[in-house]
């Protein structure tokens, strides 16, 4: 099928989806139409003669993987599942851009059938491609036999210079060269252009010798607007290489067939209406009508459909007989495209007494992962060059390498980051996207800034994400407020669809790792401590797992004082002292704010009541804390080096100064007088 002529029906589909491209922008007068016309050609040649998938069930698991990095181009990848026949109807390309469409301003997961991966933060697309390839190297490793091929797709990436620029991309780009990834394949869409103007005033570096830097196989075609035969000989190129991914350089001109084509103006605004018409006379489609698709075009497109149904139902016969020889694998494999746990993995959990040795929470999450690992083989982790202080990499765990490096094997279930967190988190979102693996990543609290593009697209897109974030407070000590992270809990607790947990002691830090296991639609950052925390009477997995709970208990309260992580033990020496003075206070610990949100109203306002102040003390920020507290204690700047209990000292994060604080609330709101209401009165 690699015979290409002039004025054939690749010809005319090609610029079928050029005219549609004008359309679909034209229609919402909103859009890119410049990427989706240069870059038609690729898109054929690429879905016509070699993509494997079925649009009739778009979650095959042996499909190939396609990111539209570039998201902007979106117009594009949604002419493609048109008429490739997924779930996506003109109708549906008509509502572009418009409110609850399925073609939304950018890719969504979840949200268009036949979209692997959000993309639209530029080089965001890209990394997940390497998440995506990583995933199937692993699980081919872990599952294919002899004469048993079962997990062999490739994942192919659209990208442009917007996302070369990113350095999530060059991150991302860095590490899949060491990991010689032969089945991901790169198409660079050179056009020279971006919104500012020409890639000149910004962007002349050599790719094609950067990537050979980072280890890459490079091609080029020079000629992307009509060179077909040149397009299919570089694909075809790129798959023969088994040991390093591959990227093409394609140049291609922007918008091209319109008049403003090689230039700005069409990358991201729609054309006019006589350029338009203009546009579809030159490629000798009707010009009085708009979303036109001859019958031929999508016979292509039909064929390669059924083409894929045919390839899923051999795949399917395969497994069978796969199950047949080897039922163990095959039961673990089903189990995990699943998505479901093994029964009776959370008996495994660690469960502590108050009497038990006091730790760190970064020490509890390596006991968990330790006791944990060798049941979910799915638990794919790693950490950006922190594993020593981050105690994520257990010693069941043998690293994911190349065997040809001689430091592990594709099998092994431990990735080496290296310090590049912002490349890891969006690489471990396509490894959900993926299917059959839950990643979880580790490094600082403080860096997990480092990676919130990523970390708001797991939520965006509901990846099943488990961040690991030692180091969580001033507590870290000597490292300092370079180190220190006082507003990033403010941040992640912002974001919709992310549970953010700081568990106080070792039940709690079980309860998380349950919660981030079970939920799976939505990433978890877990929160931990360098220094040692004692364990909590009356703390348990199952009460944590409410997100909060009250750990200390008195009736006719004076005050209730509201904490998590390792202020909660601090609160509870307060409480002693004030109890002791006859000051009634009760203490709840908040591990999970969002998962206590979800908790009946009863529930909520039984553990933070009405009838007294209710104080938080926190050491980081303390925005956030008004929806819970009527006062709160916390930083209101940067942190200090320092050894962390004189850093403690030094911002009144001691048990006698919140006693003395506490005492000042209780003081204040009797002088203010009539009832004190719940804060959560009023949120409920």
């Amino acid at each position: 099928m690699s015979k290409f002529t002039a004025h054939s029906a690749d010809d005319i589909a090609i610029a079928t989806i050029r005219a549609l491209a004008a359309d679909v922008v034209g229609k919402a007068n909103s859009g890119h139409p410049g990427a989706p016309m240069g870059m038609a050609p690729v898109a054929h040649v690429l879905f016509t003669r070699f993509f494997n998938a079925n649009p009739k069930n778009s979650k095959w698991f042996n499909r190939d993987r396609f990111v539209l990095s570039n998201g902007h181009a979106c117009a594009l990848q949604y002419i493609l599942l048109h008429l490739l026949g997924y779930k996506l109807s003109m109708d549906d390309l008509k509502q572009f851009r418009q409110i609850d469409s399925l073609t939304p301003g950018h890719p969504e997961a979840g949200h268009t059938d036949g979209v692997e991966v959000t993309t639209g933060p530029l080089g965001q697309g890209f990394a997940n491609g390497v998440g995506l390839a990583i995933a199937q190297a692993h699980l081919g490793a872990t599952f294919n036999k002899d004469g048993y091929d079962l997990i062999n797709n490739y994942t192919y990436v659209f990208t442009g210079d917007g996302c070369l620029m990113e350095g999530v991309a060059s991150e991302a780009a860095s590490l899949a060269g060491h990991l010689q990834l032969g089945n991901l394949i790169a198409i660079y869409d050179d056009n020279h252009i971006s919104i500012d103007g020409d890639t000149a005033v910004a962007f002349t570096e050599d790719v094609e010798k950067r990537f050979q830097a980072y280890g890459w196989q490079t091609l080029h075609v020079d000629n992307g607007d009509s060179d077909l035969e040149s397009i299919y000989n570089a694909i075809a190129e790129a798959r023969k290489e088994k040991n390093k991914p591959t990227l093409i350089r394609l140049r291609t001109t922007i918008g091209y067939g319109s008049k403003q084509q090689g230039t700005h103006g069409v990358h991201g605004a729609p054309l006019k209406a006589d350029d338009i018409q203009a546009l579809k006379t030159k490629f000798g489609l009707p010009a009085d009508q708009s979303f036109y698709v001859p019958k031929e075009t999508y016979d292509i497109y039909h064929e390669v459909a059924a083409r894929g149904a045919k390839l899923e139902a051999a795949w399917n016969d395969l497994v069978s007989s796969y199950g047949q020889k080897y039922p163990s694998e095959y039961a673990e494999l089903t189990r995990r495209i699943a998505g479901k746990l093994p029964d009776g993995w959370e008996k495994s959990l660690p469960v502590y007494k108050p009497s038990d040795a006091a730790q760190a929470s970064r020490k509890l999450s390596e006991i968990v992962l330790s006791a944990i690992v060798p049941i979910l083989p799915e638990l794919v982790g790693g950490s950006a060059d922190l594993t020593g202080s981050n105690l994520t990499r257990t010693k069941t765990m043998i690293d994911f390498q190349p065997e040809s490096t001689g430091l592990g094997s594709y099998k092994g279930t431990y990735i080496r980051y290296g310090v590049r967190e912002h490349g890891m988190g969006a690489i471990a979102n396509g490894l959900h996207a993926y299917g059959g693996i839950i990643p979880f990543v580790a490094t600082f609290m403080n860096f997990v800034s480092y990676a919130a593009g990523a970390v708001r697209l797991s939520a965006l897109s509901k990846h099943q994400v488990i961040w690991v974030a030692t180091h969580d407070s001033i507590g870290l000590g000597e490292d300092g407020p370079t180190h220190q992270p006082i507003e990033t809990a403010v941040h992640l607790r912002a974001i919709p669809n992310l549970d953010f947990w700081r568990p106080a002691d070792g039940n709690e830090t079980s309860a998380a790792y349950y919660s981030a296991l079970t939920r799976r639609h939505t990433p978890s950052v877990l929160s931990l401590s360098r220094q040692n925390l004692p364990n909590l009477e009356g703390s348990t997995i199952e009460r944590a797992l409410k997100g909060g709970y009250v750990v200390h208990e008195v009736e006719g309260e004076d005050l209730t004082i509201v904490s998590t992580g390792s202020e909660v033990s601090i609160a509870l020496e307060a409480a002693q002292k004030l109890n002791a003075e006859g000051v009634k206070t009760r203490v709840v610990s908040l591990p999970c704010w969002s998962i206590f949100d979800l908790q009946p109203a009863e529930y909520k306002l039984s553990v933070l009541r009405s009838g007294a102040p209710i104080l938080a003390v926190e050491a980081l920020s303390t925005i956030g804390w008004q929806k819970y507290s009527h006062e709160a204690f916390g930083l209101t700047g940067w942190g200090a080096s320092g050894p962390y209990k004189k850093v403690y000292e030094k911002f009144g994060l001691t048990g006698p100064n919140i006693a003395a604080v506490g005492k000042k609330v209780v003081d204040f709101y009797k002088k203010k007088g009539g009832e004190v209401v719940s804060p959560l009165v009023k949120a409920i």
